[in-house]
């Protein structure tokens, strides 16, 4: 079995029951081991414990994890002071964990797109400390990140050679309630939005010494790529075409390796590179690969060995 170094998608939480008391919305079952957010149960209780999440990663050789918060706790409904405090929280919850585990995971401290201004203040004081590795939602309604508004905090990641992961929040299209699709199509879809907005404000050729890694393989985007491309060659309205190209821009980003699907899989590495794409467990849902060796089992050695040993031994000689 192929030792995998790094899990750059790993969630989990640690309730603290008078912490939570203090917001509206928010509730504790220690007894249950279920926490509610804002009417949404969440009861997968792998997320609150980080001793599961050891046992996995020895049961299946993987040497780090760098974690971060599930988006049922994302909240993107906050005011800003709200906000603040909550991933305060979060952040500081992350941080116990990692205390107490320190050789094993690392912490990525979350960011919130809706709150511009606040996710530059929180990576600037997270960055002072030394830490450079943050999350952040991939968006949503009313929020694109090639908006003007972003632009410090690029310029903040940029200045530190941070990582940025970007995972899919919680989708609002009603379309999508039947048939699990807010995940099955919602989430795949707001990432490859993410990134198409990205790709086309030139944010990584314009900030090119902080790595942006894409949750779920990119999503989408692979499949979207040629018909990007297309529209750039052809100057199509609305594009700077003065920018590069989308397929030398997909270049520059990262992405985990949770497809379902090897020719998907392929796919990815084609678009972004056979060395950006990581290992990602998505640590512990079951769409994730809870079984990585068996899951991954059917692509040839080399590629494994990438996305095992190779890209993650080179990104921790980075970020």
């Amino acid at each position: 079995m192929t030792k995998i170094v790094l899990d750059v998608h790993v969630h989990l939480i640690t309730p603290n029951a008078a912490a939570l008391a203090q917001f509206d919305g928010v509730s504790w079952d220690p007894a249950s081991e279920k926490l509610e957010v804002d009417g949404h149960q969440i009861g997968l209780k792998g997320l609150f414990r980080p001793a599961d999440l050891l046992k996995w990663m020895d049961d299946n050789d993987v040497g780090q994890a760098w974690i971060s918060v599930p988006p049922p706790v994302y909240r993107p409904h906050l005011e800003a002071d709200a906000a603040e405090r909550w991933l305060g929280l979060l952040n500081d919850g992350l941080a116990r964990i990692v205390q107490q585990h320190p050789t094993r995971l690392s912490p990525l401290f979350h960011l919130p797109v809706e709150h511009p201004e606040l996710a530059v203040a929180i990576a600037r004081d997270k960055i002072a400390t030394g830490q450079v590795r943050f999350s952040m939602s991939a968006g949503g309604v009313g929020h694109v990140l090639s908006a003007a508004v972003y632009e410090p905090l690029w310029d903040v990641l940029n200045k530190a050679a941070g990582f940025l992961f970007l995972h899919p929040g919680e989708g609002c299209d009603a379309r999508l309630d039947p048939f699990y699709l807010h995940n099955l199509l919602g989430n795949p879809t707001e990432t490859a939005i993410a990134t198409s907005h990205l790709v086309f404000a030139a944010v990584l050729q314009r900030y090119p010494d902080f790595k942006i890694c894409l949750a779920h393989a990119g999503g989408t985007a692979a499949a979207l790529a040629g018909r990007w491309q297309q529209g750039h060659a052809t100057k199509r309205p609305g594009l700077d075409t003065t920018h590069e190209a989308p397929l030398l821009a997909l270049r520059r980003f990262c992405v985990d390796c949770i497809a379902h699907d090897d020719g998907a899989l392929r796919l990815a590495a084609q678009v972004f590179g056979e060395d950006h794409v990581l290992f990602g467990s998505d640590w512990p849902f079951p769409m994730g690969l809870m079984q990585p060796h068996r899951q991954l089992q059917g692509l040839d050695s080399e590629f494994r060995k990438r996305i095992f040993c190779d890209s993650p031994e080179e990104l921790l000689g980075k970020a």
